[in-house]
């Protein structure tokens, strides 16, 4: 293994300046800097991670608690691609992610912020929990830098789609194509959840469209079989919707099942929209209407701000981060005359 000495043997100057030069310091000039870490790169020098730990107070890396209730893990393709933006943007200005072992069937477990403790993490980033959860909430109070995605704490900066203007841009969308019976399966009950459908029901209002009971029902997120029974449910009505929207893009594919099943077509009988913008959405036939959340952008903005914290904690603002989304129109949605 290279060390600092052989470097400075090579350089022929002291260890320390290699250090200095290798930490950029100010006192060292650029070209003498600029050769060091030349040298040090040829030479094949690593740093040693718990000397830089020991020296920084910092292990550079960065656990991320995500255990959503649906047990999809890392299929789940909303947060997955949350994640690999997060992933992305942190490993590029030098530090890890590591997942938090969320088990419950773990033997010896620990909770999440004696975990967190154990391993050292610099700061967390909390995404698709229980947010209510006794152990988030006490990772919430804890002195560790958190960063939380789509649920807002007083205390904590968040970064959060635009739930609010998302559905409202959606449903206006679909009643500008002639739609005025209109039904919305939404997803359990959560801050994401409740945004959605506050802004369902007032944009409704705005465009004085009526929303019959009947029209509104709960499934939870990504589950097909449930949002088939549920669109059965809503064929069978005497005054059908004409346009259905799911809690998500996954969801629809269960409603297109119970749509086809009755031998109907979409848009032509009946119209269907989604939330999310997944990939397999936009490449299906018909091409699924939806609305497009900005994961490379909720990841980017979830890695800075941890980083933000964890380099600079008396600067950083605690706030919470709205990341808009955008209405892809697709072909699930026909204009009605």
């Amino acid at each position: 293994m290279v060390s600092l000495k052989d470097i400075s043997t090579v350089c022929g100057v002291s260890v320390a300046t290699v250090s200095k030069a290798l930490n950029d310091h100010k006192d060292i000039g650029e070209e003498t800097k600029k050769n060091i870490k030349q040298v040090a790169k040829e030479m094949g020098y690593l740093p040693n991670s718990a000397a830089k730990a020991l020296k920084t107070n910092r292990t550079y890396n960065i656990g991320v608690l995500f255990a959503d209730e649906a047990h999809n893990g890392l299929k789940h393709d909303y947060f997955a691609s949350v994640l690999d933006s997060l992933k992305k943007t942190v490993e590029a200005r030098g530090y890890d992610m590591t997942f938090i072992n969320c088990s419950q069937e773990r033997p010896n477990r620990m909770s999440y912020l004696n975990h967190v403790r154990y391993r050292g993490f610099d700061g967390v980033v909390i995404a698709c929990v229980d947010f209510y959860d006794d152990e988030v909430e006490e990772l919430i109070n804890s002195e560790i830098p958190v960063v939380t995605i789509d649920h807002v704490f007083n205390n904590r900066i968040a970064i959060t789609s635009d739930n609010v203007n998302g559905m409202k841009d959606l449903l206006t969308y679909i009643y500008s194509m002639g739609h005025r019976r209109i039904a919305y399966i939404h997803g359990s009950d959560t801050a994401v959840t409740r945004s959605r459908l506050t802004s369902f029901y007032r944009t409704a209002e705005e465009l004085g469209i009526e929303v019959p009971d009947a029209y509104v029902k709960e499934s939870a997120y990504r589950d097909i079989d449930s949002a088939e029974k549920l669109t059965k449910e809503l064929l069978k009505l005497g005054d059908p919707p004409t346009c259905i929207i799911y809690p998500d893009d996954l969801s629809s594919f269960g409603g297109i099942n119970a749509i086809e099943k009755k031998g109907l077509r979409i848009p032509e009988d009946i119209s269907i929209a989604g939330y999310d913008g997944i990939w397999i959405g936009r490449h299906i036939e018909p091409r699924l209407t939806t609305l497009i959340q900005d994961t490379d952008k909720i990841g980017i903005q979830a890695g800075k701000k941890i980083i933000s914290l964890i380099e600079k904690p008396k600067s950083t603002v605690i706030e919470q981060v709205v990341i808009s989304g955008k209405v892809y129109e697709g072909a699930t949605v026909a204009g009605l005359k």
